[in-house]
């Protein structure tokens, strides 16, 4: 979904990497919570304190999540899940990484 109706928008980006990763809170009238991202080339790593959903909506990343072992490509218009209290890391090679993150009741 690249459409979200009857929500709020938070004005002020949430900023990472000193302007690499740029972010916005979106909330949603039933409460949960997403943020509306893009990525520029780099490598960065993230925790996560709860579970998530990464979808990718345009370009592509490599990622690792925490204790997988692994690490995957992932293009546009695929995702990955990331653990309650874990990390990853991501890696765009070139271009930019746009993204939806969901987070996840546990």
């Amino acid at each position: 979904m690249k459409n979200f109706p009857n929500v709020s928008v938070d004005a002020v980006a949430n900023i990472y990497f000193d302007g690499r990763v740029v972010s916005h809170s979106v909330k949603f009238p039933d409460g949960t919570k997403k943020t509306l991202g893009i990525i520029f080339p780099g490598t960065y790593r993230f925790a996560s304190e709860a579970p998530e959903l990464m979808e990718i909506t345009d370009g592509s990343c490599e990622v690792s999540v925490d204790d997988s072992g692994t690490t995957r490509f992932v293009p546009t218009d695929e995702s990955f899940e990331v653990p309650a209290n874990s990390g990853f890391s991501i890696t765009v090679n070139s271009g930019v990484c746009q993204y939806i993150c969901s987070y996840l009741t546990p």
